[in-house]
């Protein structure tokens, strides 16, 4: 896949109703240009998918499109082979994704298990009024990042730092005694603003970052990504006017050897990127 895609990804996405910009594509062919692929047909782009590599720990596929008039003819089982082809001539040992429960069956044949469940949930509002951000509570990224990558299991500061170019407003960070308690990052996607990655040890941190995110963001949609066996996160969404949308579950190729702290994540940072 080529810059010039992007076009052509943009409208795959928009077919399936995802929520990912211009931006999220760069994101994915500046962290990977040689591990992002594209299915063509007379020409046209029909299908894509994504590959994005951290710390050469484990690899994330994602985007894994094809257009509707194109589908059941293993297009995109074809562009997930590619991927992990790819993938595996690296010599990355596992490979991770968020699959859907029609895309399981496609999975699992090539050795993918399941890690833990997630869900997506949905908040449908009218805006707050405008929100001050005190510069005081746009805090270092740097211990956001050091906190990150032993809760996520590798390094991913690339990422979460462009995120935090794009939206700073959304960057959120609780410390306790000097150190990083609990943070959240956020994206403003085509569809609705996306709260993640939301990483909370206790439910008052929690809270305090969920309810601060909600103040700051402008958007009548927002879309959160929780685990399913987070002790409070189902709550705190479902109390604040949230509803479930849709499962996934979290899936892993090869031996999981960086499983991260996925106990202390509220949410993740979406199944496109892990």
């Amino acid at each position: 896949m080529k810059r010039a895609d992007i076009p052509a990804g943009m409208r795959l996405k928009d077919l399936a109703g995802w929520n990912q910009t211009e931006a999220d594509w760069e994101r994915f062919l500046d962290a990977s240009p040689q591990g992002c692929f594209a299915a063509e047909t007379a020409g046209r782009v029909v299908g894509t998918s994504t590959t994005i590599v951290y710390e050469g720990r484990f690899a994330w596929i994602g985007m894994v499109l094809v257009d509707p008039e194109f589908r059941r003819h293993g297009i995109g089982a074809a562009l997930l082979d590619r991927a992990l082809e790819h993938l595996d001539s690296l010599g990355v040992p596992a490979a991770k994704l968020d699959a859907t429960p029609e895309g399981r069956p496609v999975y699992e044949p090539r050795g993918f298990v399941a890690e833990f469940e997630i869900e997506r949930w949905v908040l449908a509002r009218q805006p707050p009024l405008p929100a001050v951000v005190r510069d005081d509570a746009l805090a270092a990224l740097r211990p956001i990042l050091n906190l990150d990558r032993e809760v996520f299991g590798a390094d991913r500061s690339h990422l979460l730092a462009s995120l935090d170019r794009d939206a700073p407003e959304l960057t959120l960070l609780r410390e306790e005694k000097g150190k990083a308690a609990a943070y959240a990052l956020g994206r403003h996607g085509s569809r609705a603003d996306h709260l993640g990655p939301w990483m909370a040890g206790e439910e008052s941190a929690a809270a305090e970052i969920l309810d601060e995110f909600l103040r700051r963001t402008r958007r009548e949609r927002v879309f959160v990504d929780i685990v399913k066996s987070n002790r409070f996160a189902e709550k705190l969404v479902r109390a604040r006017g949230f509803v479930f949308s849709r499962p996934l579950t979290r899936m892993v190729r090869g031996p999981n050897g960086y499983p991260g702290r996925p106990e202390l994540l509220c949410a993740v940072l979406g199944p496109e990127f892990g």
